[in-house]
């Protein structure tokens, strides 16, 4: 017989919801400084690190999350990692989420107008310091929308963490739904909770993206 009520459902599926925002918070925050790297690399010379980068975006833009997520669950244990559902959906999702930030600030920075890049160089600038003066200052306030946007999707995927055992939002969701036989509550309050969580950071980056608007 079924004894839990409305109010359990909802206080079991709230108390997932910190594992759901500290994996976000992990991919993204993660991701941001792995990107960072990636992208200088891809800026720099030699032009060879910039093709393995390059390659690096390509394979983990064209291969399903929920791929990657099952290699690196059962490939850490194959050389002799012992791995957990946490450690393999955030060494995941920090790869994931470095490969479609690196791409999207690569291409804030090559939308910046050529004349930046030459106005920086006449005044005798190397690269890395055209790029911490001039470049990525305006490129920051260039790429806030979309990544804003992808974070919203990282909240979004580390749902697919289910699939490997790590108890977020989603896999509390499918426990509780399993015991109570409700799925369509138990299923609907879970979409109502990520849209919680996610709207507001959609509203956010529509606030940021009108404050930070360049105009040449």
């Amino acid at each position: 017989m079924n004894t839990f009520s409305n109010w359990d459902i909802i206080r079991n599926l709230l108390l997932a919801v910190p594992w759901t925002l500290a994996l976000s918070a992990i991919a993204f925050i993660g991701g941001s400084l792995l990107a960072v790297a990636m992208l200088v690399a891809r800026l720099w010379k030699p032009a060879t690190l910039g093709r393995l980068v390059g390659w690096y975006v390509q394979l983990f833009q064209g291969t399903p999350l929920l791929m990657q997520l099952f290699l690196a669950y059962f490939g850490l244990a194959l050389v002799g990692i012992d791995t957990t559902p946490l450690m393999a959906a955030t060494v995941c999702l920090i790869l994931y989420a470095c490969a479609y930030l690196t791409e999207t600030w690569y291409g804030c920075v090559r939308s910046i107008p050529a004349g930046q890049w030459e106005a920086s160089a006449s005044l005798a600038l190397n690269l890395r310091e055209q790029l911490v003066h001039v470049i990525f200052p305006q490129t920051f306030r260039m790429s806030v929308p979309p990544t804003v946007g992808l974070l919203v999707q990282i909240v979004k995927n580390t749902s697919l963490a289910s699939v490997v055992g790590f108890v977020e939002l989603t896999r509390a969701g499918q426990m509780i739904a399993n015991v109570t036989y409700a799925p369509f509550l138990v299923y609907g309050l879970v979409s109502l909770i990520y849209f919680a969580i996610c709207f507001p950071c959609s509203l956010l980056g529509r606030r940021l993206e009108r404050r930070t608007r360049i105009q040449y």
